[in-house]
């Protein structure tokens, strides 16, 4: 018998000052054992439909240190592979150093590296990532990434994908038709992932750099969960309960176990269940009641998680928020997030004092003025509270065109602009509140106050950087550009007030952006200090790189 084989990973998740958890996905079971320049875990691996998998913990590793790793499945090393252009993978804990790096940044299409694939979707700002830290020190990677939605688009696949699926499913029952060349469940989205995060460059430097990460509506479908009414008429259709058991499953295993601490781990009653059920039919069975109650009974999972960066003065929180998963649309009450789950972001946001406080939403916060009135507006017209054929068409627009971020959703974005609020007013208040974001496929930078409140030693800040790969057609460029023009965000302000939607209590501008080319966002933190790098991904002759596209002056030390 051959020996067994890694088909996805190592993948380096969650890193601190003394421990780091690996993920992997073997081809069978066997005996993982990672070695971290001496410091050993090892795990047998568990199984949900037939897909092998294992969370190896590495606990009392030393702080401040650059740790080389090999993984071995049974007896026999299985990484780094032989002949790799790259360096070896490696753990860096965390220590007091002077700066944090953080990047970020969201929508990554799949597509080859070939002369058609960068022609069509232009260079992969991962990839490119990992070309430029061949060749940088250590010094230079960043500390952690966050990978801020739509990672994988279940609703549009890769046209290679999408003959793979049309080959899967035929015979097409009638009831399927619709998502034919989409995916359908628990093992597609497997080759979504396999997919996504296969090429030489980008394993190389999941393998190396700490993520953290967050689902948004093409995990499930376009448009997921942007209202009552939608959510109606997608649990009426007979595949629905098969793709959200595919992708709340998927998504249980390959991101979020990986956004957990070793203590948080802990207590994951999910995380204990698969490593204790004793075979692959009964995992299965467990993990896919799991995922069907995690969108069908609120409050049964939760997909928001915290992360602390440095320790003492200079911690830095990154608090990574659910603004998909966690909405209630009840057709009387329409929430962002949840009562409960928008109580344990508050405590984690405002539980201890912070030098940065960041919050990762895959949605911004904070978008063109002309936008942000428009969905005000619509909001109100579709709640029906005008006219039944009003609220039809303001439903009809709110798909068409995406009107569902944080300024659709009122009394959420209230509560948030409160939480920026209380925190700045604190007692020790930190030197930034930073939103990261994606989603939009454009980028910009805003620069907020609350309204009412002098909070001189709190910049508030919203960061957004889409897509890493991916495009957006010219007419929608020009429509972002367009609405943040004064005359027309003047006008939509006025109509919207005419339809009775209050003002949000936060005064913010966009200072840079929009852009629309494909790259990343680096937050350096300095204490109480705080800069960003803004990175463009390009192509030439074949070769993928990073072109440095701005820096910007985000907080100073007061």
């Amino acid at each position: 018998m051959r020996e067994p084989r890694l088909l996805l990973g190592p993948m380096l998740r969650y890193v601190d000052a003394h421990a780091a958890t690996v993920w992997v996905e073997t081809d069978r079971p066997c005996v993982v054992t990672v070695d971290a320049d001496g410091h050993v875990a090892r795990e047998r691996t568990w199984s949900v439909h037939g897909h092998h998998y294992a969370l190896l913990q590495l606990r009392d590793l030393p702080g401040a240190a650059v740790l080389p790793y090999t993984v071995h499945l049974d007896d026999a090393q299985a990484w780094p592979e032989p002949e790799s252009p790259f360096p070896p993978s490696v753990i860096r804990t965390l220590d007091d150093r002077s700066t944090l790096r953080l990047s970020f940044g969201s929508c990554r299409r799949s597509a080859p590296f070939d002369a058609a694939g960068l022609k069509e979707h232009g260079a992969d700002a991962l990839a490119a990532l990992a070309e430029r830290m061949r060749t940088e020190p250590h010094e230079r990677w960043p500390d952690a990434l966050f990978l801020g939605g739509d990672q994988i688009y279940a609703d549009e696949p890769s046209p290679a994908l999408v003959a793979r699926l049309k080959q899967a499913h035929e015979p097409v029952p009638a009831e399927r038709a619709e998502i034919a060349e989409e995916v359908w469940n628990f093992e597609e989205y497997t080759w979504l992932y396999h997919e996504a995060w296969s090429p030489d460059p980008v394993r190389w430097l999941l393998s190396t750099v700490p993520t953290c990460m967050l689902l948004d509506d093409h995990d499930l479908r376009d448009d997921w969960n942007t209202s009552h009414a939608w959510r109606t008429e997608m649990a009426a259709k007979p595949w629905w309960r098969d793709r959200v058991v595919g992708a709340f499953g998927s998504y249980w295993v390959y991101q979020h176990l990986g956004n957990l601490s070793p203590q948080a781990l802990e207590h994951d009653a999910m995380f204990a269940a698969v490593r204790a059920t004793g075979d692959d039919g009964a995992r299965t069975a467990e993990l896919d009641e799991f995922a069907w109650r995690a969108d069908a009974e609120q409050n049964t999972a939760r997909w928001s998680f915290v992360r602390d960066f440095f320790d003492g003065d200079g911690l830095v929180r990154f608090v990574a928020m659910d603004c998909r998963a966690s909405r209630r649309l009840d057709g009387t009450t329409r929430s962002m997030i949840d009562d409960v789950e928008w109580a344990w972001i508050v405590e984690q946001a405002t539980k201890v004092p912070v030098a940065h406080l960041v919050l990762g939403s895959t949605l911004p916060v904070m978008i063109p003025r002309g936008i942000h009135h428009l969905e005000g507006w619509n909001e109100v017209v579709a709640s029906g509270r005008f006219s039944p054929a009003m609220a039809k068409l303001g439903e009809r627009l709110r798909r068409f065109v995406d009107l569902e971020h944080w300024s659709a959703f009122r009394e959420s974005f209230e509560r948030l602009v409160g939480l920026f609020a209380d925190v700045a007013s604190s007692p020790r208040p930190p030197s930034s509140v930073l939103v990261l974001s994606g989603d939009v496929h454009c980028s910009y930078t805003a620069d907020a106050r609350v309204v009412g409140l002098e909070h001189p030693e709190t910049a508030i800040r919203q960061l957004t950087m889409s897509p890493f790969r991916n495009y957006l057609p010219v007419p929608v460029k020009l429509v972002n550009k367009f609405f943040e023009k004064a005359p027309l965000r003047v006008g939509l302000r006025w109509f919207s007030r005419a339809f009775a939607v209050p003002d949000t209590g936060l005064d913010w501008a966009l200072d840079s952006g929009p852009w629309f080319q494909n790259g990343l966002m680096t937050v350096v933190f300095d204490g109480r200090e705080a800069r960003l790098e803004v990175d463009r991904a390009l192509h030439a002759n074949g070769r993928q790189y990073l072109e440095r596209a701005g820096e910007q002056v985000l907080t100073t030390a007061r």
